[in-house]
């Protein structure tokens, strides 16, 4: 890709210089010799104006009136020949050898004016002129070159990271991290894969979820049955009846295996942990681990549900990045925790954790996340860890404002039209109760 971009630009700029510097080249010359020839007729009709101006003012006309005519500053050095009315002829420099420029004046007066000068000046200068032309021409495709390279090293590299997402998301990471590259053609097929990512995500966490209540449905029934056929295995008189009775006891633990053994199987074949996390589960489990740490220490921990949407996540790593956010409130913050929940633009969730203690000082606020950074005597890996799991599950922990702290913790979401609540109706009640036996 990177090369045929760079052979399509420069071939193009090669058709353009070409195109242009061509003419150019061929142009170049003739230009040269006519601005050449222009300069000696002008210089020649100079010359005769003012050998008229003297006649007219009967004054005489000598080779003294030639000479400075022949070459004044950096003008090229002429030959000239002046015949007089009465066949006189006035010359002034030196006869020029070889191929001349000329030209030729008549006057009123009979008097005729011939003004030479040699090539060798226009040679020179079609010699430079040709030579910027090639000059020029060569460090425009140099440049053309360059920036080619350049360029298509700027559109190879979205197109290899987006064939690397595609590689995760084809080997069972459901959402790849891709960021925009600010080409707008690759940067549609970005959102697409990322929108394809989400659905597939959303699916995976439907299927497990549906794997997880087909399996809870199924071990119901065959607990029962189970017990049943224990039931009669004990209660039977007749050793035909025990035996029938053991050997379907063995069918059904035989099945119940094959179920768990499904349900391992979809788990591990899905690629990954994540499922449909509810944010009040979450909080209620965080709520019941830190709340008497919080009385101990006389302060408050609040938690404020803002949204009733599935987070898309493993339930342990979110337990554990909300764990961490809270213990580091406990410690380093002040006043009252809250955390509260709120809908993202789209399908996501972000969970904010602020105190009101002095916040992050300026000096660590860029590298909070980093490893062995801790402002107040910490390990410094707490936070460098929440970050990494949050991460993991395709989500961003963030510092989202220094004074006073609020540190936000953003989800992806189940679509709605993927809620693993609604993918499998609620079954019926199983009774497991005795049976009475008919007389």
């Amino acid at each position: 890709m990177q090369r045929r971009a760079v052979t399509m630009t420069v071939l193009a700029v090669l058709v353009a210089v070409t195109v242009i510097g061509l003419p150019l080249a061929v142009l170049g010359p003739f230009v040269v010799y006519r601005s050449e020839q222009d300069a000696v007729e002008l210089r020649a009709a100079s010359l005769m104006r003012t050998v008229e101006r003297r006649i007219a003012h009967r004054e005489d006309i000598t080779d003294s009136l030639l000479r400075p005519w022949v070459g004044r500053d950096t003008q090229n050095p002429a030959y000239i020949e002046l015949q007089l009315s009465d066949g006189t002829k006035l010359t002034a420099g030196e006869p020029i050898s070889g191929k001349v420029l000329r030209a030729t004046q008549s006057s009123p007066s009979g008097y005729n004016l011939l003004m030479e000068v040699s090539t060798k000046r226009f040679l020179l200068k079609t010699v430079y002129v040709e030579g910027f032309i090639l000059v020029g021409t060569s460090l425009a495709f140099l440049i053309a070159v360059l920036v080619a390279r350049r360029q298509a090293r700027k559109i190879a590299a979205p197109l290899i990271y987006l064939a690397a997402s595609a590689e995760q998301l084809g080997s069972g990471q459901a959402r790849p991290r891709i960021k925009p590259s600010g080409i707008e053609e690759i940067d549609l097929i970005q959102a697409e894969l990322v929108r394809t990512a989400e659905r597939m995500a959303g699916r995976l966490a439907a299927e497990r979820q549906f794997a997880a209540d087909a399996s809870h449905q199924l071990r119901t029934p065959l607990t029962a049955l189970s017990m049943r056929l224990e039931e009669i295995e004990l209660l039977a008189t007749d050793e035909g009846v025990k035996e029938e009775a053991r050997v379907c006891l063995e069918q059904v633990e035989r099945l119940t295996g094959v179920v768990d053994e499904l349900l391992k199987t979809s788990r591990s074949s899905s690629g990954g942990t994540t499922e449909a996390v509810s944010i009040t589960d979450v909080f209620d489990q965080q709520r019941d681990e830190w709340q008497r740490a919080f009385d101990n220490a006389g302060r408050e921990l609040v938690f404020s549900e803002g949204t009733d949407r599935l987070a898309l996540a493993t339930p342990g790593s979110v337990a554990q990045v909300l764990a961490t956010l809270i213990e580091n409130s406990l410690k380093y913050g002040d006043g009252t925790t809250t955390v509260s929940s709120r809908p993202a633009s789209g399908k996501g969730v972000f969970i904010d954790v602020a105190d009101e203690g002095s916040g992050v000082p300026d000096e660590l606020a860029n590298d909070i996340f980093s490893k062995h950074v801790s402002g107040k005597g910490g390990t410094g890996l707490g936070l460098a860890l929440a970050k990494d799991l949050a991460s993991s599950d395709g989500g961003r922990l963030e510092l989202s404002q220094r004074r006073p702290p609020v540190f936000t913790l953003f989800l992806n979401g189940v679509p709605a039209s993927l809620n693993p609540n609604a993918v499998l109706p609620q079954g019926s009640f199983v009774s497991v109760g005795r049976r009475r036996r008919r007389r």
